[in-house]
């Protein structure tokens, strides 16, 4: 895997210092929101999203949990003209949790996990039109909890976009995991789907709104979450985004809430 990873940057390098070489076209981060876009970065291009903060909070009647990301970064490196690299890296997680009854606090903190795959699309990688890809990825278990999850993980997304005219398009993101059990040993079934709408505000300024369903069958008590989600990414430049967004929970096995902010860059 380094070795691929050394000759997908040698070829960004080449590609970049010729011009002619990558195909323009406009900058389609993966953030922010809880769909993946279907479109890739052009061969040669490389784009650096971060999540500078991300915040989230669940209660529940005997405790309430508060988790903080910094850092969290994926890179993406445009390889050929439907094909990009990616990998992924929480440098720093924390949680609190404070029992209601004891007024008792505990915090844990650590690195996550590293995250590889790539991003194949199948038709339309600037994202027009009707576009969709295949996304398969695995996570390395480099980190600790509450931000590591203790083992080998896997999955693969499939997601599509449709033009749906005047700037609106419309965003599905189905995926399908071999997750990590919550004890940090195994793997078991997860999956998802999410419908997300994206619309134009300004002319530099985009929203999206989505909602999530996730069922996850793990060993230790199986759950399914309802999320909906609002965010908006401001590009003041065609190389730059800064984003903002919400999640809220819709029934008791999900989080309560989660707000966060990140910047994207492509070179």
């Amino acid at each position: 895997m380094a070795r691929v990873w050394r000759r997908a940057l040698a070829l960004a390098a080449v590609a970049g210092a010729s011009p002619a070489l990558a195909d323009e076209r406009d900058y389609c981060p993966a953030r922010p929101g809880l769909g993946t876009p279907a479109c890739t970065i052009a061969p040669g291009r490389l784009s650096v999203e971060t999540g500078l903060v991300d915040w989230t909070r669940d209660d529940t009647p005997d405790s309430r949990t508060d988790g903080f990301t910094i850092g969290d970064t994926l890179v993406r490196v445009g390889v050929t003209d439907r094909i990009e690299l990616q990998a992924e890296w929480v440098p720093y997680g924390s949680q609190r949790v404070r029992d209601r009854a004891s007024g008792a606090v505990t915090r844990t903190d650590g690195v996550g996990d590293l995250t590889l795959g790539f991003k194949a699309n199948l038709k339309n990688p600037d994202g027009s039109g009707f576009s969709i890809a295949v996304q398969p990825f695995v996570s390395a278990p480099i980190g600790r909890s509450p931000a590591g999850a203790g083992d080998w993980g896997a999955g693969v997304l499939v997601p599509m976009s449709w033009d749906l005219g005047h700037d609106l398009s419309l965003q599905v993101t189905p995926e399908i995991d071999a997750a990590v059990n919550e004890s940090g040993r195994g793997r078991h079934l997860a999956y998802s789907a999410i419908v997300g709408l994206g619309f134009p505000i300004t002319g530099k300024l985009s929203g999206t709104v989505e909602y999530q369903a996730l069922r996850d069958d793990d060993p230790g008590g199986a759950t399914t979450q309802h999320l909906a989600s609002a965010s908006i990414g401001w590009m003041p430049t065609g190389d730059w985004q800064v984003d903002v967004g919400a999640v809220i929970g819709l029934n008791r096995s999900s989080t309560d809430a989660e707000l966060y902010v990140g910047l994207s860059r492509r070179f």
